[in-house]
């Protein structure tokens, strides 16, 4: 089991990585055998879905880093139970092809394992994804 202090470290790590748009640093905090969930109907929006394994994670992370710049996050609740934490952020994210920049929440469901990510299953507002990806 994964405790609390490194569960919030992972968080912030990953975080701070993203935000930094440092694919590396942002996979080191994912266990090899990691999924990564976008929620949503893929038929309605291509990007939704799941990655599993690390090099799958990777290629679904570097696509998001190129098309969207998270230019500030608030956190504004993170319950941690187990080997598990929910985080409900409040984030300005640009897409950059379209240079469409919104203020939106979403929520990031994670479990570790080993002292990784061992599954992030995010939950975003798609339909507002749909309209910034439609600018280009």
């Amino acid at each position: 089991m994964t405790d609390r202090k490194t569960i919030e470290a992972l968080i912030e790590k990953s975080y701070n990585a993203r935000k930094k748009g440092n694919v590396d640093e942002l996979m080191s905090a994912f266990h090899l055998e990691a999924v990564f969930e976008l929620v949503g109907s893929k038929a309605t929006l291509a990007v939704a879905g799941a990655s599993q394994g690390h090099q799958d994670v990777r290629t679904t992370m570097t696509g998001f880093v190129e098309a969207f710049d998270f230019i500030h996050r608030d956190i504004i609740s993170i319950t941690i139970d187990g080997d598990r934490a929910a985080v409900h952020s409040r984030i300005k994210v640009r897409f950059i092809p379209g240079d469409k920049t919104v203020i939106t929440d979403i929520l990031d469901s994670f479990r570790f394992k080993d002292g990784k990510i061992i599954e992030l299953v995010e939950f975003a507002d798609t339909a507002l994804i749909k309209d910034m990806m439609s600018v280009v």
